[in-house]
């Protein structure tokens, strides 16, 4: 009998254990839906500026509000699904991105503008911290690939979205954007089929919660764990300021500059995305082997001088450098958000909803900042200075050294 629980105990360890690849590609291909329509809002920046005469700090407003209501919600999100799960909210999430969306395609003035951006940002905030959660629970222990997996579906999204508005909207108008919708609504019946999964393997989350001795415990003192969250988070505002400066104004930079057409800068601009989407898949199995710290330290220092060289280079260089800024810079996000997962174990939601939301806030504050400073300045001088915000990478040496999967495996046999 006691040998038969034994067993029994084993085979659930080993099930709790397994990578469930098919719900990791699921929640990365609902990502990337979600995260296409979300790229929409900066694809169509230049038609909104056009259409009610804005100026760079009311475009900068309209990033700001979407990420301010995604952003905000986001913790207590993750905090409040930590303590009470709810499988199907990511669905719920979803819906709230279909309402905006139509909202969107519809709008007349800037007011309603606003609304319907911070719907879908209401949305993302329901959507992200669960998404995580679930790429934590179908990691089978490779949380960082799991976490890749995730993230490049999301960026892969970022990346469409642009290139679809060039081939939809800019040519047809702005109420194209209603038949974004049927993305909503595919990525609504994929997430209920994962809500379902997620309901019935609740045990793969609950033991990480109770075991005590292993993943819930610990790896520094609460000063020290403080410390480094603050670090970390210090360099998510250096990662996701510059972002901004690339996602909200790269396209008026390329048509101010270089006269580009709108069709080829939305190009361009995707260009730029598909090069973060493939770093960002880099990332975390790069930390699962290597330790996380490292990857940090790479990406986000590692681009300075490609940032600092960006200002003063012509077409062809930009391109270039933008593919190599893009690859680098979006490889840290993945590690960041695992490695605060391994600084605070049993709090997975939590740290996730953090973590998105600290990301989408500084994203939001970011282009509502740079606006204003294109307003009196010029779109040149924003990425002159953005290109000094990767330095801030050095602040990554004070981080304690975690380890990646092998000393992580080491320290729970020992």
């Amino acid at each position: 009998m006691n040998s038969q629980g034994q067993q029994n105990s084993i085979s659930a360890a080993g099930l709790a254990q397994a990578t469930v690849f098919p719900i990791l590609l699921s929640i990365s291909f609902s990502h990337l839906l979600n995260d296409s329509i979300q790229s929409l809002i900066p694809s169509i920046y230049p038609l909104v500026k056009k259409s009610f005469n804005l100026s760079f700090a009311q475009v900068g407003l309209i990033t700001f509000t979407f990420q301010l209501a995604a952003s905000l919600l986001q913790p207590f999100v993750g905090s409040y699904t930590d303590r009470h799960p709810k499988p199907f909210s990511l669905a719920t999430g979803m819906g709230f991105t279909l309402i905006g969306l139509i909202f969107l395609s519809f709008a007349n003035s800037f007011a309603t503008t606003l609304v319907s951006v911070g719907l879908i940002g209401v949305g993302s905030s329901i959507f992200h911290p669960e998404a995580s959660k679930v790429a934590y629970m179908a990691s089978g222990g490779k949380r960082g690939l799991a976490q890749s997996i995730f993230q490049v579906g999301g960026n892969a999204g970022s990346a469409f979205g642009p290139l679809l508005a060039a081939i939809i909207i800019v040519p047809y108008g702005r109420s194209h954007i209603l038949y974004f919708g049927l993305l909503a609504l595919i990525a609504i019946v994929v997430l209920i089929t994962i809500g379902k999964w997620y309901q019935n393997n609740m045990r793969r989350i609950k033991p990480k919660i109770v075991n005590r001795t292993i993943d819930n415990k610990p790896l520094f003192s609460k000063k020290k764990i403080a410390l480094s969250v603050g670090i970390l988070l210090l360099l998510i505002f250096s990662k996701y300021f510059y972002l901004a400066s690339m996602t909200s104004y790269y396209t008026f930079y390329l048509i101010n500059k270089f006269g580009l057409s709108v069709q080829n800068s939305q190009i361009h601009l995707f260009i730029f995305l598909a090069a973060v989407a493939a770093g960002t898949f880099i990332g975390g199995p790069l930390g699962d082997r290597f330790g996380r710290k490292y990857v940090i330290w790479f990406s986000i220092l590692g681009v300075a001088p490609f940032t600092l060289l960006l200002p003063y280079v012509n077409l062809f260089w930009t391109s270039i450098l933008s593919v190599v800024i893009g690859f680098v810079l979006s490889s840290a996000f993945s590690a960041i958000l695992v490695y605060a997962q391994e600084l605070m174990p049993g709090k997975i939601g939590t740290v996730s909803g953090l973590f998105f939301g600290f990301a989408f806030g500084m994203g939001g504050i970011g282009s509502a900042v740079l606006g204003v400073l294109a307003d009196h300045t010029s779109i040149t001088y924003v990425y002159k200075v953005c290109a000094f915000l990767p330095l801030i990478g050095i602040i990554t040496g004070f981080l304690p050294d975690i380890g990646g999967k092998r000393s992580s495996l080491k320290k729970q046999v020992g």
